[in-house]
């Protein structure tokens, strides 16, 4: 016998996600542009929160997060890459990671901090993306700039790793 139940029911009982999008900045020396917060430590991408409940999409708050934090109201590249991040104290969250380009020197001398969450801002070179970005994020960030090296399409992550790559023209095996 088939149990039914009301859909508000049914959506109350689904699990919840949080949905993240940020923007990958570098300059023409290929740094990459990070944020500092006020409100936890490390370093950040310019980006934060999409907020569903105004029916944000990713891309809608990446843009919305970098012109509120960096006042730099760019329209986002293509997709880089969307992480499934494991919640710890949290839902998962799906992060969303968009192509900002390259930014010149008068758009690195128009950049404004939202002092209410940010600290301070800095270009760092690849090599040095390590010691400022942990975790999840920092492979994000390399897996990203290898899909930007590479020329290929958008990567799919799990905390920061890459999954479902296998070689061209053969299907992944079913175990």
């Amino acid at each position: 016998m088939a149990i039914t139940q009301d859909f508000a029911t049914y959506i109350a009982g689904l699990p919840r996600v949080l949905a993240g999008a940020a923007v990958l900045f570098r300059d023409t020396e290929g740094r990459v542009l990070l944020v500092e917060p006020n409100y936890r430590p490390g370093w950040a991408l310019p980006g934060g929160t999409v907020e569903s409940d105004d029916g944000e999409t990713p891309r809608q708050g990446a843009r919305r997060e970098t012109a509120e934090e960096i006042g730099l109201d760019v329209t986002p590249g293509r997709l880089l890459a969307v992480d499934w991040v494991h919640g710890t104290g949290r839902p998962p969250l799906v992060a969303y990671l968009y192509d900002g380009g390259v930014l010149t020197a008068d758009d690195l001398g128009s950049i404004r901090l939202q002092e209410e969450e940010l600290l301070s801002w800095r270009l760092v070179p690849r090599a040095e993306l390590a010691d400022h970005l942990d975790g999840a994020l920092g492979r994000r960030v390399q897996v990203a700039l290898d899909v930007l090296a590479d020329d290929t399409g958008a990567a799919e992550l799990e905390n920061g790793h890459r999954v479902g790559l296998t070689p061209l023209g053969k299907r992944p095996r079913h175990e």
